[in-house]
């Protein structure tokens, strides 16, 4: 874990990465073993993170891409092969759609972190990160999207394309804020909170369910699934 900081922020990001794996959970039917795939993976990453793994940012490839390269070729893995498209169609969007709510805890804990010097200010709401909006519209577009019918499926679709780039944008500015040979963000202030316990599971967990959730939903929106 990161020295000196609060123990209430560890635990908010905790919780936060248990809320995304419980809604994606709900998304895919109750899968038992989705579920338990997700603990077994959070739960890899965290003993690699307790060893001090990621914390070297020397060499080349960096070894922080570890943390996603792995959950973003399951995901390429489950658009391209038959059994993985089936899984997906059979997801649930307006779970999905739900689930981007934990994009407000996410922006939270790094204002949070960046008041504590772990992450640079670009990286949150205060900088150039606008990817709050994203979980403060999700219930909304839920609840006249799925409750109410009363967005179509343009504007859906628009929705999550428009998230989509909100999460592009602080991804791209992440990477390039740790301390690597190709840094161009916080110089003065770094991301190196990415590099500890519970932060990991950001990159890990919780962006390329974020990810796969908009995937999913734009696939089902357009093919009428």
């Amino acid at each position: 874990m990161i020295p000196n900081l609060p123990m209430v922020l560890n635990i908010l990001f905790i919780a936060t990465t248990l809320l995304a794996v419980f809604l994606f959970y709900k998304a895919a039917n109750n899968s038992v073993s989705t579920l338990m795939l997700l603990f077994a993976w959070l739960l890899l990453q965290a003993v690699v993170a307790f060893t001090g793994f990621y914390k070297v940012t020397t060499g080349f490839p960096p070894r922080f891409a570890l943390l996603a390269l792995p959950a973003l070729l399951c995901i390429i893995i489950l658009f391209i092969t038959i059994k993985g498209r089936t899984w997906i169609d059979g997801l649930d969007t307006k779970t999905l759609t739900i689930l981007h709510i934990v994009r407000i805890p996410v922006e939270l804990t790094l204002y949070w972190l960046f008041l504590n010097k772990a992450v640079p200010q670009v990286m949150t709401f205060a900088g150039r990160n606008y990817d709050i909006i994203a979980g403060f519209t999700a219930p909304l577009v839920f609840y006249f999207g799925f409750v109410k019918k009363s967005l179509g499926k343009t504007a859906l679709i628009a929705w999550n394309i428009i998230c989509l780039g909100l999460l592009a944008n602080i991804v791209i500015t992440a990477i390039l804020s740790v301390p690597t040979s190709f840094q161009k963000f916080g110089f003065e202030q770094p991301n190196t909170a990415i590099l500890y316990f519970p932060f990991v599971w950001l990159p890990c967990c919780v962006v390329p369910l974020v990810l796969l959730s908009h995937l999913v939903s734009l696939r089902k929106l357009i093919m009428g699934k």
